[in-house]
């Protein structure tokens, strides 16, 4: 719920962007200017309230937490904006983490359990211990990883070698996750889906989005993301490669992903659009360009707006 070296990550030479096809011109956006933060993360802008972090006071535990715990300690580290709540709990050799999330919310263990065990053999992430849920809500249980988020307080003072932790472990991911062998999508076309229906719900609005994107209609919007990018390079994507889902051990160096409910095959700028923006939210600006050294990888300005308007809708 959110390895640092100084070389870039596998895979040899740095990818570069296709020449896009022809297509109506997007607007004007000036890619990695975010002002807010349009998901939450821990460190707010100024004007914006905080959607997601570590909570102030311990929230109640729910019964599927205290069953599960078995009278071992239990705290709260991580609670977002639908109710979703993450818990350390016990120490020492049995200390695990459990994810809990109401029904009313669009959050789907399911989902994520069956990504975590699928991407475990290609990735570092957390191992699934056992998973349930009750009348009130869902909950899956975890084995911890080494390391700390990136946004705790300890890489929030060291933002260079915690944005080039995040850049190396998204290329990690990127390089090593068989695309052919993932039955998972991210694709523009399923998150244009669910942009659709929010629209239609009025569950997103102008309002809400970043404010170089409320100028535009829900209608210019849906035209100009009617008309994607090409996607010449298909990865495993993170699906939420936001600061926080990434874990930075003591030395500085990427050492898992958490937060895989959304991992899927999609082009590699999905990931890295959101990525870049939030070391903005983060760390303040000017991090991108080390994300980008980092991962190994030339900015790509017409795909990082293109993925972060999708982003803001879906």
């Amino acid at each position: 719920m959110g390895g640092c070296d100084q070389k870039r990550g596998s895979g040899g030479a740095r990818p570069r962007s296709p020449t896009a096809t022809a297509r109506p011109p997007t607007p004007n956006w000036t890619a990695g200017t975010a002002t807010i933060c349009p998901r939450g993360d821990r460190r707010a802008c100024d004007h914006v309230e905080v959607l997601a972090g570590p909570p102030d006071k311990d929230p109640d535990l729910p019964d599927a937490v205290v069953r599960f715990a078995r009278g071992r300690a239990c705290r709260c580290v991580w609670q977002n904006e639908l109710g979703g709540l993450t818990f350390e709990v016990g120490a020492g050799g049995g200390r695990c983490f459990v994810k809990w999330v109401p029904h009313v919310s669009d959050l789907d263990l399911g989902a994520e359990e069956d990504r975590l065990r699928w991407v475990a053999p290609f990735d570092r992430v957390p191992r699934v211990i056992a998973s349930g849920s009750d009348d009130v809500g869902a909950w899956l249980a975890t084995t911890p990883l080494d390391g700390d988020s990136a946004v705790s307080e300890r890489w929030m003072e060291r933002p260079v070698e915690a944005v080039k932790a995040i850049g190396v472990g998204l290329r990690h991911l990127h390089d090593n996750a068989p695309v052919a062998r993932c039955t998972y999508t991210w694709s523009v076309a399923s998150r244009l889906r669910e942009a659709r229906t929010r629209l239609e719900l009025g569950t997103t609005t102008p309002e809400q989005w970043h404010p170089e994107h409320r100028r535009l209609d829900s209608g210019e919007v849906l035209a100009i993301l009617a008309q994607p990018p090409p996607t010449v390079d298909p990865v495993v994507c993170h699906g939420d490669a936001c600061a926080p889902n990434t874990l930075i051990d003591a030395r500085g160096r990427w050492s898992g992903h958490v937060d895989m409910g959304r991992l899927g095959v999609a082009d590699r700028w999905a990931d890295l659009a959101v990525a870049g923006w939030s070391t903005e939210w983060n760390y303040g600006p000017g991090f991108e360009s080390t994300l980008l050294d980092a991962y190994g990888i030339d900015p790509d300005h017409e795909r990082t707006a293109y993925y972060r308007l999708l982003w803001d809708l879906a």
